[in-house]
């Protein structure tokens, strides 16, 4: 038992982190935020709730600059304010943005910030027993090598996350009637948004989202299916 002990320890200190992390970041949520009252999106939220047999969605606004949505554990959909910056400015619509919505959405609905805390407690009980292993045979190289590791098996289960919620947009908006074009169109226009250009030349196996290309591929070839082709 005292054998794993450090691992046992890795892994409800990891828990422990997410969880404060979590809180801290709803707290911040709680006082950033107001309720979205902008009467296009409303509409074409109304409409994904009642494929949902929702009476609506929680949808706020995050009131700060970087361009982003995100999901909390209690359901609520967060976009930011410089992500509304741009509907203002007629940069993105409201369909696009409603696809963003329906994305967040999907991660609440797969249970991915439970996952997340799972996968996070795993991969610190992980870098302790490969930190133990790799750690006598390269002493000096080994964290390096470790955290290395780690952060490519944390990536790849990010972006099977990133999918799985394309996926259940692709579904919700499709039933919405409102269609996946405005989500591929969202989708071509992330990079510029974003100020980056083609993962600003990252490995993608240490990306935290898939290849933008990518993703549109994966809606596509959704769509091919749902129509037969």
């Amino acid at each position: 038992m005292i054998r794993f002990a450090p691992i046992l320890l890795a892994i409800i200190g990891a828990i422990l982190m997410f969880r404060f992390s979590a809180w801290r970041s709803g707290k911040n949520l709680d006082e950033q935020s107001t309720v979205l009252k902008d009467p296009a999106l409303l509409a074409l939220t109304k409409k994904m709730a009642a494929q949902l047999d929702l009476p609506k969605l929680k949808v706020h606004i995050y009131e700060i600059d970087p361009i982003n949505g995100l999901a909390a554990p209690d359901g609520r959909i967060f976009i930011t304010r410089g992500f509304m910056n741009k509907y203002r400015d007629g940069i993105v619509d409201a369909e696009e943005l409603a696809s963003v919505i329906a994305h967040e959405l999907g991660h609440v609905a797969l249970g991915h910030s439970k996952r997340r805390m799972l996968d996070f407690a795993g991969a610190n009980a992980i870098r302790v027993v490969l930190m133990t292993v790799v750690g006598r045979i390269i002493p000096f190289f080994g964290v390096y090598i470790v955290n290395a590791l780690v952060s490519m098996l944390t990536a790849r289960l990010s972006r099977q996350d990133e999918y799985e919620a394309d996926a259940y947009a692709s579904a919700l908006l499709t039933k919405a009637g409102i269609g996946t074009a405005p989500q591929i169109a969202m989708f071509q226009k992330l990079d510029y948004l974003s100020g980056k250009s083609g993962g600003n030349g990252q490995l993608a196996w240490l990306m935290s989202h898939p290849k933008t290309e990518e993703r549109i591929a994966a809606i596509r070839a959704l769509n091919d299916k749902w129509n037969g082709a």
